[in-house]
């Protein structure tokens, strides 16, 4: 049997040791085909590492991101003169950057794949904190100068692969992140008596919550039968407040069989976004058989079609989006037939960590 590739997995996501059940699948899928070893966040009160894991602990929030990207190309070097890998894989092009530079540091010649989850100027535009566009131009230098050199690019739907053929990169992999879907795979529930929109997803900028917001208010009056369930925490949390008090539903956090219950709970899935990388969330709703009322934004064209799975309206026109809520909200039938669309739209997005671990293999071999 042929040697395993040794791969260091590179990101800025947060972890907590022992991972969770659907985590540890992927990784232990991961695992029966690579030797990895991946250098990722921690979060607040986990240890920093295991056999696998090496994990950064979290500083102060206002120093903890610039602390992180500052370090990181350091802490790659290391990882690259003690693991000695084949591959690193980056979650974004500005964990490829400093991939690049730790690999020039260390005189190492692992290759440097990088994944595309998502249009990188979002992160430094309609992310967090406003100070993030005084880096936006650099940012997006810094990402296009390592999507061009990095050895391969992974995207994950049409759009994110338009992205990077704009820079004239190829991608040499196209296919979607793993999803754990099993607390949305059980039988559909059919939909409740009372008409429900939900939004499942960060309050951030980029999401759209105020076009939501703006879109609720115009369509409530004409549907007052109907609510608004808001699922979700961000920067953006003043306009999930301002919607509860106009009568609105807010968790800031639910687990993923919560997630589903919502889903259950609700006519279609309201997804505004300026931007999307791939939209797990839709492929949730699919599952659960909720159409989506969603912009022509990002991914949600890839996913969404317009009138059989949902209903898609430009983004930036919170008429038009509330006019599809009243739409959908006031006509069972219709959300029972956008469901149904949805429902046989989920197949393309499924796979088993089995298939994404064999699809990351070959893209590192």
């Amino acid at each position: 049997m042929s040697r395993k590739p040794r791969v260091l997995f590179v990101g800025r996501t947060r972890y907590r040791l022992p991972l969770s059940p659907s985590l540890a699948r992927k990784w232990e899928a991961l695992g029966g085909e690579l030797d990895l070893r991946v250098l990722a966040s921690a979060q607040p009160g986990s240890p920093a590492g295991d056999a696998t894991f090496r994990l950064v602990r979290p500083l102060p929030r206002l120093v903890d991101g610039p602390a992180f990207w500052l370090a990181l190309p350091s802490r790659i070097a290391a990882e690259l003169r003690g693991f000695r890998p084949d591959a690193i894989v980056c979650q974004t092009a500005y964990d490829a950057a400093a991939a690049l530079v730790a690999r020039r540091i260390a005189r190492v010649p692992a290759r440097v794949v990088v994944e595309v989850h998502g249009d990188w100027r979002t992160s430094t535009r309609l992310y967090g904190s406003g100070a993030r566009r005084i880096v936006s131009r650099l940012g997006d230098a810094v990402a296009a100068a390592a999507l061009r050199r990095a050895d391969a690019v992974r995207t994950v739907s049409p759009f994110t692969a338009s992205l990077v053929r704009d820079l004239g990169v190829e991608p040499d992999a196209d296919f979607p992140a793993y999803m754990d879907l099993d607390p949305f795979l059980v039988e559909p529930a059919s939909l409740p008596a009372a008409p429900s929109a939900l939004f499942v997803g960060v309050l951030e900028a980029y999401k759209n919550v105020d076009g939501l917001a703006a879109a609720w208010r115009l369509a409530a009056p004409r549907v007052p039968e109907a609510s608004l369930h808001v699922v979700g925490k961000g920067s953006r949390s003043d306009v999930a407040e301002a919607l509860v008090r106009d009568g609105a539903r807010w968790d800031e956090e639910l687990s993923p069989a919560q997630v589903a219950a919502a889903m259950d709970g609700a006519w279609v899935l309201v997804l505004p976004s300026r931007s999307e990388g791939m939209g797990r969330v839709l492929v949730e709703a699919f599952c659960r058989g909720r159409g989506v009322v969603g912009s022509r934004a990002g991914s949600i064209p890839n996913l969404v079609e317009d009138g059989i799975s949902g209903i898609l309206v430009d983004g930036g026109n919170p008429a038009a989006l509330a006019d599809a809520l009243v739409r959908v909200l006031s006509d069972r039938a219709l959300a029972d037939r956008l469901g149904a669309g949805a429902r046989a739209a989920a197949a393309p997005w499924l796979q088993t960590p089995e298939e994404y671990a064999r699809r990351v293999r070959e893209l590192v071999s």
